[in-house]
């Protein structure tokens, strides 16, 4: 039987891989990895994530030895050296057919149809798959044939078109003969210009991930629909980095909650089948950069608000990026995001709404922020988040819908415990004094007061949106 070469990218697992398993049919696997520093970098993914990753391959390797398949590594900078450097891999190897997992975001599919012509011009056959998504793009449309731009109607979709098919979990290939081919280490980790957090944090890889998807069912899941806003309350499934690599499928994800919820998909245990929403969300924005690829092109997708006029204002953008502003909760979520590389979903609505209506500062600068410390910075989840805070995405918050984020902070942090946690100076107030200090600064310990006045920064926005209809 002739070698398969398989191609790893945001799949970085032997369980449930469906390019994996089809490569392990039809003859011995050589895996390959190419890591692509230069281009991560300029897709903005920063240390976090990258270091994830770098340590997410180790353990793939690792995996990958305990089936006898070998796992060759190229460092190779960018994408455009992808199809020189597989064509240079398979004829090293003699291997008859390259197979990945589709991958959606606009580079990302550019780089894959010339990987395509170039092992075409050779003879060397090519085979992708679906396999992080239940539905590829473009096998759901609306009822006129185009993508869906609104949440709901997809959701319906989806969940009448599911199947036990869409849902099985691919086979785990058989250790093979073992290949007269050595496994390559790691390439030298780049140069960051910033420290990765702690990797204790987010250990790495399929065993990791399987654990904790494992955890949060048995203890949080069916707390899900009423802690999940909670960020003082370990109420989330921590997930995210795990999906966005594919150290864990969405079929896992789904088989378990269904394992625990009778069967059921869209009803039954009210905690279970929202977390479920969370992955069918997640599934959307996957749809929503191929059908509109103009969001891949620092374009929202609600294209009238490119005309809206932003505030270039780089004192209220360090205040925001630092936790400076005079707003607990919103200074406590960033600072979470600087110190642990992950923030609470709640609280990503809360500090994107603040820095595009409060400081009427540009969702894409927000955007590459986030992306640049998330150690789960996913493009299509983080656009779409972004832009349906800033009001200019699918499912877009009303222009006219503005957190006010004292009044989240009582809501979703009524004691204070969250913002006590990373605000320290604040920690010997009372807990309703926490959600808005006294502003003669008595017992802040120096905590600053507010940037902006919340009711004079509605009234901004509002009109800020308000006049796109002149423009």
């Amino acid at each position: 039987m002739a070698r398969q070469l398989m191609w790893f990218r945001s799949d970085l697992r032997t369980l449930d891989n469906t390019a994996l398993a089809a490569a392990a049919r039809r003859g011995p696997v050589i895996a390959v990895f190419l890591h692509c520093p230069e281009q991560w970098r300029g897709h903005g993914h920063g240390a976090n994530k990258i270091d994830f990753l770098r340590r997410g391959v180790k353990a793939l390797r690792d995996a990958l030895a305990g089936l006898n398949i070998p796992l060759v590594q190229r460092d190779i900078g960018r994408f455009e050296a992808a199809p020189q450097a597989l064509v240079a891999l398979a004829r090293e190897h003699h291997a008859e057919a390259l197979h990945f997992n589709r991958e959606y975001p606009l580079d990302e599919r550019r780089r894959d149809a010339a990987v395509g012509d170039a092992c075409q011009a050779i003879g060397l056959s090519v085979h992708g798959y679906t396999d992080g998504l239940a539905f590829e793009p473009g096998e759901l449309l609306s009822g006129q044939g185009d993508y869906y731009r609104v949440f709901t109607p997809f959701a319906k979709a989806w969940h009448r078109r599911i199947d036990a098919a869409r849902l099985a979990l691919r086979d785990t290939p058989a250790p093979q003969t073992r290949q007269p081919i050595a496994g390559d280490p790691l390439p030298e980790a780049p140069e960051y210009p910033e420290r990765p957090v702690d990797a204790a944090l987010w250990p790495a890889g399929q065993e990791a991930a399987a654990d904790r998807l494992a955890r949060f069912l048995r203890f949080r899941a069916r707390h899900y629909a009423e802690q999940r806003d909670r960020p003082a309350l370990a109420g989330t499934s921590e997930l995210s980095p795990y999906l966005a690599l594919g150290m864990l499928s969405p079929r896992q994800c789904l088989q378990a909650a269904m394992s625990e919820n009778d069967g059921h998909l869209g009803d039954g245990d009210k905690g279970l089948t929202s977390w479920i929403n969370e992955l069918v969300w997640r599934e959307f924005y996957q749809h929503i950069v191929v059908g509109f690829p103009e969001v891949c092109r620092y374009r929202p997708f609600q294209t009238h608000t490119d005309k809206l006029a932003w505030r270039h204002d780089d004192a209220n953008f360090a205040a925001w990026c630092e936790g400076r502003t005079g707003y607990p909760l919103v200074d406590a979520a960033m600072r979470q995001l600087v110190q642990t590389g992950w923030m609470h979903n709640r609280l990503r609505m809360v500090t994107a709404m603040f820095l595009t209506k409060h400081l009427l500062i540009d969702w894409r600068r927000g955007e590459a922020f986030f992306l640049g410390h998330l150690v789960d910075g996913e493009f299509a989840a983080n656009n779409g988040g972004w832009q349906w805070a800033a009001s200019t995405g699918t499912d877009a918050a009303p222009y006219f819908r503005i957190f006010n984020p004292t009044t989240q902070a009582s809501r979703f942090d009524p004691d204070g415990r969250f913002i006590a946690h990373y605000l320290p100076e604040l920690a010997d107030l009372p807990a309703r004094a926490r959600h808005a200090p006294p502003r003669d600064g008595l017992g802040t310990n120096g905590y600053p007061a507010p940037i902006v006045d919340h009711k004079a920064a509605r009234l901004r926005a509002l009109d800020a949106f308000k006049a796109l209809a002149n423009v």
